[in-house]
């Protein structure tokens, strides 16, 4: 008798349990019975390969305003494209918003250059070509590539490509170095720039007018033109339009080329949005999402544990976990739940599921009466009912636990405690709870910068420490390495003029800095917004002192040689006393003790980049110093070195050289310098020179330039000078640099720093 009461009972538990879980299961299914379409009812989802997801759509009544595309049949596979003659339509992505085009190619013939504006027909209120996701590739030889904003002169990038004798006049090999090919970063988000191709001598050969050179421009997605290993196919279509050197190409477009857009749902915020009739997340288990501030607008995404379209109704569908182990590991048994799923050991065993043989056969056997096994049924239901919750907090802490650690090595956390000394690296880094609670969830009210690489946003740490906090915008693989870099340079620094890095926190998508809270602003919001009365001269000698200081001590003290490379007055903070702090590390390098200079990718600022190191890829500590030395020019005058542009159309810097050489530097001196300054500002205007010297073997090294400014802050030039033994050329400008007599050669002035003009000494936009 007892033994079928047994069988009973243990039948009744196995029957209630497999209950429950079919019941599980129909409950996480339920959304899948739901139209699981991503455009609306009626409407084309897909042309040849490319899905169509609403708000975009082909058809009456299948698309929003502004996002109509067309489905072409005549070719094989049919094309997608935008409104009824825009670009082609490669993909549409609804979580990243972002579109992908094919961008075509511009073929540019000629020899006396050529000015024109690039762009696609997109609406500028919804879409706009990504700055960060895309570059400017250029095939062909014998040219300089320039790309300005439209209506702007001071937002330029630029390349340069060379014509040598035994290389294509276009690269095939793969690569874009400089040679046949050429490649430089986007200049701003907009749907259209000003495109200059000018003819140059470079190498051996020269292009003379008359003489046509050939140039193919085309914008590209960085990731897809690594990925898939575009350069060397379109490079080879490309040069077999060429022929010979001369030759002009045919027209045809040998491969396609794609290019990232990006877009939103509308032009307001989410708080604006959410009160609309024409609110977009129309789907449960979707949320809105504000785009940059750069950039106002706002997308829809699904929640965690759904996936689909948020902007039609039940478009954000349940995910079965239990479909995908590789993602969403389960040792045992898996069962979906909404928007989650668990692991339950199997009927008749017991223990912990999420373990790998955590389940073990129940050897349990029955005791007690008919009423306690009822009470045992009501409970276990109960217990299900707590531990199915539980279960679910604890996935999702897993989840989070598992990307933070993704993140970690996606950001080169590995690579950091390679860099820096262990002990240092644990205590640099930084949890982001902390940070988020030190910033209020880095609250908008907290943000106290904004640049084209990042945010910066005030917090307060558990011990009270005040700091600045700098997120960089988009998680791209450059970012990542100048982030890391950054760190790996601050942590071997310590100078009282060096911004003090306390850490970094690796944990989120886009790492996040730790520095010290510089409260005062840059010394460019000092020398040139309006509103902040004028540095005194007095102020500004202590300062360009302080800035001597912290390069020689980078140059020469610190553990090994460290070039900044963006060495300008944005980069120099003040604190509330005026002390100078050199930032932002993310562009420089680390030079071995046994080397003088490194072959390098051109980076710096237009205005600040020195012209040699431009030319010939070589950096050395030179071109620092002449970065100092436009500093030296920009306090002196009070003018931008970047847009700043003489009557006869030379630079700040040539025109400044022209006018020491004459005698004639209170014709460009700021009016206060030349009232307070006197003779020391012709002091510093001298050493200003020798620092721009075209040749860095003239310049003087920043020690030298940093006792040379002691000595004069200290009233006792000449004392110092003789008992320092600093080299004669330091102390007078050579007269083939320079000629301090009345007389002057302007055109060797002129000839020098023509290439400012010319190159625009730059290959990237202010940060």
């Amino acid at each position: 008798m007892l033994d079928n009461f047994h069988f009973v009972y243990n039948g009744m538990v196995r029957a209630v349990a497999i209950a429950a879980l079919h019941l599980l299961q129909l409950l996480a299914i339920v959304p899948l019975l739901l139209s699981a379409n991503i455009s609306l009812p009626n409407c084309i989802s897909k042309c040849g390969d490319v899905s169509i997801p609403y708000p975009f759509g082909v058809g009456a009544g299948c698309y929003r305003k502004g996002f109509m595309l067309t489905c072409n049949v005549t070719y094989d596979p049919p094309k997608l494209f935008l409104g009824y003659d825009g670009a082609e339509v490669l993909n549409i992505s609804l979580h990243d918003g972002m579109l992908h085009i094919d961008s075509g190619i511009t073929r540019l013939t000629g020899s006396n250059g050529h000015t024109m504006n690039w762009g696609v027909s997109l609406d500028d209120s919804i879409f706009t070509v990504s700055e960060f996701s895309n570059k400017f590739i250029v095939l062909g030889c014998g040219f300089q590539f320039l790309v300005r904003l439209p209506y702007t002169e001071d937002t330029v990038v630029a390349c340069a490509s060379s014509c040598l004798h035994g290389y294509p006049v276009v690269a095939t090999d793969g690569t874009c170095s400089g040679v046949g090919c050429c490649e430089t970063s986007m200049p701003g988000a907009r749907n259209s720039y000003t495109i200059e191709l000018h003819p140059f001598s470079a190498g051996n050969y020269t292009s003379k007018p008359g003489k046509p050179f050939n140039a193919t421009v085309a914008v590209v997605e960085k990731r897809w033109w690594g990925s898939k290993g575009q350069l060397m196919l379109l490079q080879k279509a490309i040069s077999g339009g060429f022929g010979t050197l001369g030759s002009i190409p045919n027209s045809s477009q040998p491969v396609g080329i794609e290019a990232a857009v990006k877009w939103k749902f509308m032009n307001l915020s989410c708080a604006e949005a959410l009160g609309s009739s024409d609110f977009g997340c129309v789907s449960n288990n979707s949320y809105c999402l504000d785009k940059t501030s750069r950039s106002p607008g706002y997308l829809c995404h699904c929640r965690d544990g759904f996936e689909g379209n948020p902007y039609i109704p039940n478009g954000c569908q349940d995910i079965d976990e239990c479909t995908q182990p590789d993602k969403y590991p389960c040792f045992t048994r898996c069962v979906n739940t909404i928007g989650s799923y668990g692991c339950t050991c199997p009927v008749g065993t017991s223990g912990n599921p999420e373990k790998l043989n955590g389940c073990m056969e129940d050897g349990t056997k029955f005791s007690g009466s008919a009423v306690a096994t009822g009470v045992a049924i009501v409970s276990g239901f109960v217990l299900l009912i707590f531990a199915s919750i539980l279960l679910r907090r604890k996935v999702r802490a897993q989840k989070d636990k598992r990307l933070r650690e993704l993140f970690f090595k996606k950001n080169r956390g590995l690579l950091l405690q390679q860099l820096v000394d262990k002990d240092i690296a644990e205590k640099m880094i930084f949890s982001l709870e902390e940070l988020e609670k030190a910033t209020n969830k880095f609250n908008e009210a907290r943000k106290i910068g904004n640049g084209g690489h990042g945010t910066v946003y005030k917090g307060i740490l558990s011990d009270q420490r005040v700091v600045a906090i700098k997120k960089s915008k988009h998680a791209i693989e450059s970012e990542t390495d100048n982030f890391i870099n950054e760190v790996a340079i601050l942590s071997q620094v310590n100078h009282r003029n060096v911004v003090k890095l306390f850490g970094c926190c690796l944990e989120t998508e886009v790492p996040l800095l730790v520095y010290e809270f510089i409260s005062n602003g840059t010394l460019h919001d000092h020398i040139h917004v309006s509103s902040v009365l004028p540095l005194p001269w007095s102020e500004r000698l202590r300062i360009i002192l302080e800035i001597s200081r912290s390069l020689a001590y980078l140059h020469s003290a610190a553990s090994i040689s460290i070039i900044h490379r963006d060495i300008k007055t944005a980069n120099i903070l003040l604190d509330d006393n005026l002390i100078a702090k050199v930032s932002d590390f993310g562009a420089s390098r680390g030079i071995p003790i046994d080397q003088t200079r490194v072959t390098t990718v051109i980076q710096g600022t237009f205005g600040y980049l020195d012209p040699e190191c431009y030319h010939t890829s070589r950096l050395t500590e030179k071109s620092d110093v002449y970065s100092f030395g436009v500093i030296l020019v920009e306090l002196l005058t009070r003018k931008k070195p970047h847009i700043y542009m003489s009557p006869t159309g030379d630079s700040l810097m040539a025109q400044f050289l022209l006018l020491q050489s004459q005698d004639k530097l209170c014709e460009i001196l700021d009016p206060l310098v030349a009232k307070e300054g006197e003779d020391e500002a012709r002091e510093v205007a001298e050493i200003a020179a020798m620092c721009l010297s075209s040749n860095g073997e003239h310049r003087p090294t920043m020690k030298q330039v940093e006792m040379r400014l002691e000595a004069l802050r200290g009233g006792a030039a000449t004392n110092v000078e003789n008992s320092t033994g600093i080299e004669g050329h330091i102390l007078n400008i050579p007269s083939v640099e320079v000629d301090n007599g009345k007389s002057s050669d302007s055109s060797n002035v002129s000839r020098r720093y023509s290439m400012e003009r010319e190159m625009l000494s730059s290959m990237s936009f202010p940060r």
